[in-house]
């Protein structure tokens, strides 16, 4: 399983990457495999203040759909326009062109509480 050790992991399966004061989220590789394949995934939360845990959006696989839980508090900024013709994406390339949304870093120390790969691996059982 891949768990790229410079994210940050929630026990909901999203991962943060963090640039300045901008993060960018997505779902992890393990979400992506149990979820199968993505066919859609619906945001409309952008311009929109969220805070950690709120639900952001959902994605769509062909048996189920899952809630987006944000991983911390900000505004969401923009939203993977890729994923709007290519929601595969999610399952190619969950860490990379599979992003979900770019959102404001609204109260840093939220990062701390978050999980490291090594943590998040424990969980899963990776």
């Amino acid at each position: 399983m891949n768990l790229p050790a410079e994210l940050k992991y929630t026990k909901e399966h999203e991962w943060v990457r963090v640039e300045g004061d901008v993060a960018y989220v997505g779902i992890t590789d393990h979400a992506q495999k149990e979820l199968g394949d993505i066919v859609y995934v619906d945001i409309d939360t952008l311009d929109k203040d969220v805070a950690q845990n709120d639900v952001f959006g959902t994605v769509e696989a062909v048996k189920t759909v899952s809630d987006l839980f944000s991983p911390l508090t900000g505004t969401v900024l923009e939203i993977n326009p890729a994923l709007d013709g290519s929601p595969e994406l999610v399952n190619s390339d969950p860490y990379g062109d599979g992003w979900m949304i770019k959102m404001s870093v609204g109260n840093a120390a939220e990062l701390d509480e978050l999980l490291t790969a090594e943590s998040y691996g424990e969980i899963v059982g990776a």
